[in-house]
């Protein structure tokens, strides 16, 4: 244990109401006990929409948001937390609301001159299958509000269309299509508004889906990522370009796929990252000779600084 500083009364925000609730408690406790061990007078709170109670009870200072999904990672808690006055890590409450918005910032990153993946988006009383068609298949079916790739399908074939675009619409009311690049995916960790070595993903099925994040033993994380050094400092642009555009702070992840022309395409963006040893913008952070402790430290600072 090093040294106690004095950053106040660090409260960790985990939980949440969102689908991702039990990854974000993950996270809470994976900050909480790296910050002790750092020294830091942390409190762990599980919230919902009690959190400025939360807050108050527990005489925070400072609160570090390790709430995924709508809510946390929204700009909901963002705006709670600037009207209590009270600093707290990474991006402000528009930036927030943009990144989680699978449409919104895809439209910011096409203004930027970013490349995306061909998608068309759907309300349910809109969705036309001869709109799909024209990207070609196969394709992506997602939620445009959720994170963790809930509610995310693959479709090879018009007809397994329908089923996955009903299973998506389960997350809310608007449904985001998209191409599939067949290639490679990376992702870049940003940090102080740099960025971090770029990660490449393997998985069993060549889909980063929900159970090859959280379950598949097969999946690899390969960092640095075994590409050509120019790509790699390609994409490390792109990462903050992107971070830049949609006017993040601080930190972020910007996930995006290489084709086989070594083209990339900008998927999303993350601005309350996974936050466990095991999480990619840790392991990022770590091949940089960062270490997970000195990490979540380096975001308080950054929260107190503003």
């Amino acid at each position: 244990m090093t040294a106690r500083r004095d950053y106040g009364r660090v409260g960790v925000l985990a939980g949440g109401p969102s689908n991702e609730r039990e990854i974000s408690l993950r996270s809470g406790k994976a900050v909480y006990n790296a910050l002790v061990q750092e020294g830091i007078d942390a409190v762990l709170l599980d919230v919902t929409d009690d959190v400025k109670d939360r807050i108050l009870e527990n005489g925070v200072d400072v609160a570090f948001i390790a709430l995924h999904g709508r809510f946390g990672e929204d700009g909901t808690v963002q705006k709670i937390l600037e009207d209590m006055r009270l600093p707290y890590t990474g991006s402000g409450q528009e930036a927030s609301r943009l990144a989680l918005d699978k449409i919104a910032s895809k439209e910011v990153f096409i203004k930027s001159g970013i490349r995306v993946p061909k998608y068309a988006a759907f309300e349910k009383d809109n969705f036309r299958a001869e709109d799909v068609c024209k990207l070609g298949f196969p394709v992506v079916v997602k939620p445009h509000l959720e994170g963790s790739s809930i509610g995310l399908s693959v479709v090879r074939e018009k007809g397994g269309l329908d089923d996955a675009v009903k299973k998506a619409f389960e997350y809310g009311r608007k449904v985001l299509i998209e191409e599939y690049i067949d290639g490679r995916e990376l992702t870049v960790g940003i940090l102080g508004d740099k960025p971090l070595p770029v990660i490449e993903i393997v998985t069993k099925e060549k889909v980063y889906d929900y159970k090859a994040k959280y379950s598949d033993p097969e999946t690899r994380y390969l960092v640095p990522a075994p590409i050509d050094a120019a790509i790699s400092r390609k994409a490390q642009e792109l990462g903050v370009l992107s971070h830049r555009a949609l006017g993040c702070r601080c930190f972020s992840r910007i996930d995006m796929m290489m084709d086989g022309s070594g083209r990339l395409f900008v998927l999303e963006a993350n601005t309350v990252p996974g936050m466990t040893e095991r999480s990619l913008l840790p392991k990022a952070a770590q091949a940089a000779g960062l270490s997970f402790g000195r990490l979540c430290v380096t975001l308080v600072e950054d929260a107190l600084a503003r």
